[in-house]
């Protein structure tokens, strides 16, 4: 929880017990009760999975939802899957945190400069939720983006999901998702795009670790107030 930031806390704590969408609820309800072999033995979150990280961040980060036995089981955004070891490890090569690996909820990892949450705060079945649940997401998306909105300089949206509803939250037009674009938005701040580092596209070479490093360097030379 963001014990020194009030409004980043109060976020977490409506997120958490949201309502909204009652299939995705059942969904998560139903992956933290049958749970997988390697996890049999652990305590599923199976909530609604608010964001996390340096309540004055200038790089905001927004990803397409918790995976299903990663944040939907630790408690922690992009946390115990692997698409939290890329987040987290390039963000540990760039100073943006302080330890390479996002294990648990209680593993001591501390971001720096950096706040990281999803599209969509509860893990969709076959990632890959329905406008209404988007729509329903979006309304917490747009408070978490406010409440960091005197220090954030960058946000960088990983996949299509997390790009479109940062364009739709804004109302801006006219942009493509392209892997490593860069645009000027709302506030003066810069948008920059990447490929999700789903394994769908870190398995098969669409994003590689080059690739991916270099979105994180980029972020890290766009930040003026260092």
């Amino acid at each position: 929880m963001h014990t020194d930031n009030p409004v980043l806390r109060e976020i977490s704590e409506r997120v958490i017990y949201c309502s909204l969408c009652p299939r995705l609820l059942s969904y998560i309800k139903q992956v933290g009760d049958s749970k997988v072999r390697r996890f049999i033995t652990e305590e599923y979150w199976a909530k609604p999975l608010p964001g996390f990280g340096d309540p004055k961040a200038q790089l905001f980060i927004i990803g397409l939802a918790p995976a299903a036995h990663g944040g939907n089981r630790t408690g922690r955004i992009f946390t115990g899957d692997s698409s939290g070891d890329w987040v987290v490890r390039a963000m540990f090569e760039t100073g943006f945190a302080n330890k390479p690996t996002s294990l648990s909820k209680n593993d001591g990892l501390v971001l720096n400069g950096a706040y990281m949450t999803a599209a969509v705060k509860c893990a969709p079945p076959l990632n890959k939720p329905n406008p209404s649940e988007k729509s329903n997401c979006s309304q917490y998306l747009l408070e978490e983006i406010k409440a960091l909105e005197e220090t954030t300089e960058v946000i960088l949206t990983l996949g299509k999901v997390a790009f479109d509803t940062y364009c739709k939250l804004f109302k801006i037009e006219r942009l493509t998702f392209i892997h490593g674009a860069c645009y000027r938005v709302e506030g003066q701040k810069t948008l920059l795009v990447s490929y999700h580092p789903s394994r769908r596209n870190t398995s098969t070479g669409k994003l590689t670790w080059p690739m991916w490093i270099d979105v994180f360097k980029r972020a890290r030379s766009l930040i003026v107030n260092k």
